[in-house]
This record gives structure tokens, sequence and C-alpha cells, in this order.
């Protein structure tokens, strides 16, 4: 019974307020105004209780022990098709993983006390049921994973998550991969940063309606969750340092984790801060050259092409130390020497000439150079028609290396590509496009009104500019002012400040010729117009995350509250406003309950529809996760509802107002009443004009507009293809890309940095990139 008071509270005040609608009603005196004012009080005042004893339940509904094991099988399902289809790119099984021996670290002072630990480790990365016996005769379950740039710590990661999730019994942790490259222990901790991490990667878990409220923290909190945090080494120093100590002040000592980092970088961080308490540490042996030439042998075709093979392997055997041998003993670079020759038609006995390769890095920049070429050669080979040009791929693919490491980060998050773009990076730079994007949208429709035979244009043309001016000046404000302000988190108010600006801004252009009165009536009732659309779609600035929601009615109850709240508050709002503006301009009387009524039934059509608006974005169960394609459809559709339902919002109280209020002119009188063919005209010609204002604001809410402003600029210039997405769909199929969520990522850092190596030598923005997100939600993995 912990909580009712709320809704005994909410039906006590309702019924005492309904006895009042009653007893006003039997005294018959004004009853017809009364009720109508007090109907719309009572409504409104059960809205708003009704969200408080909701809310106040809700913070009390925790998982049950049925959701939290249900949630967590649908998390191992989740992250074990995740990685399989990872692990059939990368062909990690085809024909099988590389025998790389890992055992316990030689070097002092990087790993815990052996009675903590427990027993030593020693497993082969080829034989899977190895490395879940090794990490789960661990003491603490607590692995880091140290080695050097390609010596195959993230393809250790994912056959270790493969192993722990083919071998899981019932009730066992469930291992998840991500990057610590986001996690800030100075603004959350380890448990909200991996709750936010798994949420965003694993949407599926969001669903609280059969996964309840707390499912992810109880997993976190009862260690059925294991972190398999790779790269701990791609954040700065200090970084490290703080990571490295949060996990192991804030972890319980038996909550299981595993590390991968290099060497050098984790020594340093634990002379620092010290090391990783109860954690064994392993290390990888090189990779010996007969291993690596059997491997590649079993990948290449039966043949001439297979036996080009034995005549490295002699050369290889004449001189073992030399820079092919020593390049060789790397698991990145049998990966690559796979890619180029294996599964290509070259002669591999070229990486044992000295003269061309006298040294280890000569070796591995020629692999990564010739990858590129030789995956998208091959693919022109199979497709002639469909295939891109290996040299033009290599370009744009450069192109992207560049930019990513320009910004700090292996992400490639489709919806930060904005921050790419100079003329988008900043909010008032911003607010100039989607001016300009506005003048686009309205020119159209003014200047096909002087084209009419007869007819004049129902906006002149030089009144474009004043609409352009609101959006800038909203967009603005909005983007370095109120984003950055106490007030970002409270939608009303935000929407309220933006549109009292949106309604200072058009003031000029409405005094124009016009009394003091009516005008100022007119700028308010405009930024009410404005303070709409501008509730339904948001604080207008890019999203830190796209949209991957949709409609579903199996989040009524968790949605229904809050639309009760919007419908009955934007309907007593445009009452009130619908009465005073009415009756403060009306040439004849105007009846003050009539007029209440009806901007009170306007008003819940609106609510209506920004509540269903809201409705559209509540996270929905799904049985994937998210992906950079599925994640842009959402935003898009998204977008586009937002869109027309802004554009809506705008327009309908105008068009309400005008064919309802008797306002004469000198040319005539409009009759009281107006009917629905008036209210459709009317709408209709506001759609061509202030509901594109609301179209804009919609679309600069939302990822989608501008990722597609991005990638129109950047693909006219020719730094990008015209059709993104799917060029990142080929490269991730051809195994240069991998996708980690929705976001795109090099298989390789390496090859990363070797073409942003390339892009280099390119003539470099004028402008200074902003910082990417830290929050964003895909993993920084890498594959080193």
């Amino acid at each position: 019974m912990r909580g009712q008071w709320r809704w005994a509270v909410t039906w006590t005040v309702c019924a005492v307020a309904a006895a009042g609608l009653l007893l006003v009603w039997r005294r018959g005196s004004g009853s017809t105004e009364a009720v109508t004012s007090m109907t719309g009080t009572v409504t409104g005042l059960f809205g708003a209780l009704a969200a408080w004893a909701w809310r106040g339940d809700a913070r009390r509904r925790r998982s049950g022990e049925e959701q939290v094991a249900a949630a967590a099988e649908v998390l191992a399902r989740l992250v074990r098709r995740q990685w399989e289809e990872e692990a059939v790119l990368r062909q990690l099984f085809d024909p099988a993983p590389l025998p790389v021996v890992w055992a316990d670290c030689a070097l002092p002072g990087v790993g815990d006390h052996r009675e903590l630990v427990g027993d030593a480790v020693t497993c082969r990365a080829d034989r899977p049921e190895e490395l879940a016996a090794a990490f789960r005769g661990l003491a603490r379950r607590r692995l880091v994973v140290l080695g050097p740039a390609g010596s195959g710590k993230t393809t250790f990661a994912v056959l270790l998550v493969l192993a722990l999730l083919r071998t899981r019994g019932p009730g066992d942790p469930v291992p998840v991969l991500c990057s610590p490259a986001s996690f800030d222990p100075e603004r959350e901790s380890v448990r909200d940063w991996l709750r936010r991490r798994i949420t965003a990667e694993y949407p599926a878990l969001a669903d609280t309606e059969t996964y309840g409220a707390t499912a992810v923290d109880d997993l976190i909190a009862e260690r059925r969750v294991v972190p398999v945090l790779d790269g701990l080494d791609e954040l700065p120093p200090p970084g490290r340092t703080s990571v490295l100590a949060a996990l192991d002040d804030t972890l319980p000592a038996g909550a299981p984790l595993v590390l991968t980092c290099r060497t050098d970088e984790y020594r340093k961080a634990v002379t620092d801060i010290g090391v990783l308490s109860g954690a064994a540490v392993v290390e990888p042996a090189p990779v010996r050259i007969a291993d690596a030439l059997a491997l590649l042998r079993l990948a290449t075709p039966p043949g001439a092409r297979q036996q080009r093979w034995d005549a490295l392997a002699g050369r290889l055997a004449r001189h073992p130390r030399g820079p092919a041998a020593r390049a060789l003993s790397s698991p990145l670079m049998v990966a690559l020497a796979r890619a180029v020759y294996a599964d290509d038609g070259g002669d591999p006995a070229e990486l044992a000439d000295a003269r061309r390769f006298p040294t280890p890095s000569d070796v591995e920049h020629h692999l990564l150079d010739a990858l590129v070429p030789a995956l998208y050669g091959r693919a022109r080979r199979r497709d002639p028609a469909g295939a891109l040009d290996p040299e033009r791929a290599h370009g744009w693919l450069a192109r992207l290396a560049g930019g990513l490491c320009r910004r700090g980060t292996y992400d490639l998050a489709w919806w930060q590509l904005y921050g790419w773009v100079p003329a988008l990076a900043g909010p008032w730079r911003r607010a100039a496009v989607w001016g300009l994007v506005t003048v686009v949208f309205l020119l159209p429709s003014a200047v096909g009104g002087l084209l009419v035979p007869g007819g004049n244009a129902w906006w002149p043309v030089p009144a474009v500019l004043p609409r352009a001016l609101v959006v800038i000046v909203v967009l603005g404000i909005g983007g370095s002012f109120v984003a950055r302000s106490r007030i970002a988190g409270h939608p009303v108010a935000t929407a309220s400040v933006l549109a009292l600006c949106g309604g200072l801004t058009a003031a000029p252009a409405v005094l124009n010729g016009t009394t003091m009165r009516p005008a100022v009536l007119e700028v308010c009732f405009l930024a009410f117009c404005l303070w709409l659309p501008l509730l339904g779609t948001g604080l207008p600035v890019p999203p830190r995350m796209p949209s991957r929601s949709a409609a579903s009615w199996r989040h009524t109850r968790r949605w229904l509250p809050g639309a009760v709240t919007m419908v009955t508050g934007v309907a007593v709002i445009s009452g009130a406003a619908y009465t005073v503006y009415a009756t403060a301009l009306a040439h004849t009387p105007v009846a003050s309950t009539r007029t209440w009524a009806y901007g009170t039934g306007v008003g819940a059509i609106l609510g209506s529809v920004l509540a269903a608006l809201s409705w559209v974005r509540r996270p929905v169960s799904a049985d994937d996760p998210a992906t950079a394609a599925s994640s842009v459809r959402a935003d898009r559709l998204i977008s586009l509802i937002s869109g027309v339902a802004c554009a809506a919002a705008f327009v309908l109280p105008s068009a309400c107002i005008w064919a309802y209020v008797p306002q004469h002119t000198p040319a005539g009188t409009r009759s009281p009443g107006g009917g629905l063919a008036d209210i459709a005209a009317i709408a209709t010609t506001g759609l061509l004009s202030g509901g594109l204002i609301a179209l804009v604001f919609a679309f600069a809410a939302r990822a989608w507009p501008h990722y597609t402003l991005a990638r129109i600029m950047l693909a006219a210039r020719g730094r990008l293809p015209w059709r993104l997405q799917t060029f990142l769909a080929d490269a991730h199929r051809l195994g240069i890309l991998r996708q980690v969520g929705p976001v795109h990522q090099f298989r390789h850092a390496r090859l990363q940095h070797r073409l942003a190596e390339w892009d280099a030598r390119l003539p470099r923005p004028r402008f200074q990139p902003e910082p990417s997100d830290s929050l964003t939600p895909a993993a920084h993995d890498r594959n080193l």
C-alpha cells in the first residue's frame, strides 16, 4: 500500500472539485460559464495530479526476479548474435583463430598477489574451452589483457566473449564488450556508466513494461554482467589512471571484469595508481612463423596460389630475424597478409624482399596500404557494374579516417557528422544555415503566387526574410544560451523562452502599419503559436543521440499520465489565449464562455497532437541491437512525423481563431463561427508560410536533418560519397569497417591512422572541429 496516498489525494481533490461543479450547476445563475470554466480547471487539475501520483509509483516499481532473469537471457542472445556476426566478417573462425598463446605477464609490478589472483593462467586463442575455463578458474574472475599494438587484444576479447556465451549455464553472468573511452569518473559512477552503455547499445532492455524499471541496474548490482572493457590505452594518461582507480575503488572486490590495454600504457597507469585488485594479467607470446604460414595456407585455395606461401616460407627460413619474419609475428599483420594475398592473387614472396622492405615498419605499411585496393579490387572483379572504383573508395575512406583522427575518436557516429562541416559546427552558423533553408522552403510558394494569372502573391517575397530571421534567432539562442542554462532540462520553460524570443523578433514586422494594441496581441498570439511546436519538438539543437523509437500500445500505462497532462495543460492555456485574443480584437461582442470552450477544444486537439508525437518517441522492445542503418531510418521517420505534427500545431491555432473571430476590415467582414471550409483554407495557406517555420524547428531538433545537410555539403565538395550509408555498408561487408551498435569504426586502428596520413597531405579545413561527444553510446573498440 506504499504510495497509495498519492492516488488518494488525487481522487479526493477531484471529487471535491466535482461536488463543487454540481453545486454550481444546481444554483443555475451563470451556470453555463461557470461549468465550462470548472470543467477545464478540474480536467487540468486531474491531469497534473495523476502524473504526480503515477511518477511516485514509478519510482518504487522495481524489476522482479523473473524480469531480471529474462533480461539476462535477452542480453546474452543479443551480445552473442552481435559478436558472432562480427567474427564472421573478421574471418576469426575461417578456417580457425590464430593459435596465439596467452600466459601470465612476466613484467613485475603489474599484477596483484598470487594468493588473490589464483592459479597461473595459460590458454590458446584457438581453443574456446580453454579461454572460458581459464577465466572461470580465476579466484575473482578479473583479467587484464596486455600486449603491444597489433598483438590481438581485441580479438582475444571477442573470442573470450563468445567462449563464455557458448559455454554459459543458467544464471551465469553475461559478458558485454565495450570501450571505456566514454567513461568519465568525475561525471558518473561505474554503475551509471555501464547502465547507460548497455541500455544505449541494446535498447531492448529499455522496455520497462517487459523487464521492469531496474533490470539493467539489477544485472550490474547482482554481478550478472561481466564488463569486457577494450582499449584503456585509448584514453589520455590522466583518464587511464582515473578510470582504473574508479574500477578498483567502486566495483565490489568480487565483481568480474576484463580489461585490455597496451603494455606500456598500463604499466605507467599502475605505477601512478596501483594495480587492479585481484586481477590476473596475461600477455601474448609472439606468433610462430610456422603457425602463421599454416593458417595462411589453409585460408588459400589449393593450387598454385597456395604454393606461393612455400616460397615465402623458404625465404623466411633463411632469414628468421628478417623484416618480414618480425612483421608476421603480429596477429594483425597475419590478418592483413591473408586479406591481401590469401584472398587475392598477389605474390606474398615479395614481403621477403629486403630492398623494398628493409624494416618491419615498411612491411606493415605495405600491407596497410594494399588492404583497401585489394578488397575493393576483388569486389570489382566479382561485380564490375556495381562495385566502386578502388581509387575513389580509398580516397573517401582516407577522408573519413582523417576526420576521425582530427576529432580524436575511433567512432564514426553519423549523427555527429554535422560537426565536420564548418557551417554546421557552431550554433549561430548552424542557425544561419537553417535560416537559409527556411528561405529556400518559402520562396517557391511566394513566387508561385505571382505566376498565377490574375493572382497576387499570398505573401510578398520580401516578407520571407522576417520569417527566416525568427528561425535564426530561435535556433541561435537555443543553441548558444538556452542549451547551456539550467532550464535546458525543462521543456515548458525552454519552449516559453524561445517562443518569446521568436515573438519579439517578429514584432517589427507585425508593428509595421498596425496600431499598438492589436500588434502587441498579435505578437503574444504568435509567441503562443511558436510555443506549441517548440514544446512538442524539444530544444532545437542537434541531439546527443538519434531517435530509435516507434509507437507501441504496450507502453500505454507508462505514456498515458504524461499524455493526459500534456492535453489538459495545452487545452487550458489555449482556452485562456483564445479568450484574451478574441475579446480584445473582436469588433463585435464575443461570448467569453463560448470562446473559452472553443479555445479549449482546439487546445485539446493540439495537446493530442503533441502527446501523439511524444508517444511515437517512446522506446519499444527490439530483438536486435541498434545498427547504423536502422537508427538512420528510425530518426528519419521521427523527423518527418515531428515536422508534420509541429507544422499542424503551429498553423491550427491561427486558422481556428481567424475563422472564428469576427474581424472587420476595410475590405469587408469575416462572419463569426467560420466553418471547417474556412479553417481548412486558412490552414492550407498557413502551412505554406508559418507551418514551414515549425517544420524547420522540428528538423533542427532531430539528428537525421543535420546528418542530411552535412552529407550533402561534404558530398558536393567531393569529400564523401552521396550515398554514404550504402558506402559504409559496403566497407563493412568487405571487412574494412566494423559496426558496434549504431557506430562504424575502422576494423584496425592502425589502418585508420595510416589512411589519415594520406588524408593529411591534402589541405586541412580552416576551422577547428568540435571534440567528439564523450557520451556517445557506441564503443570505441579497436583491433589491436
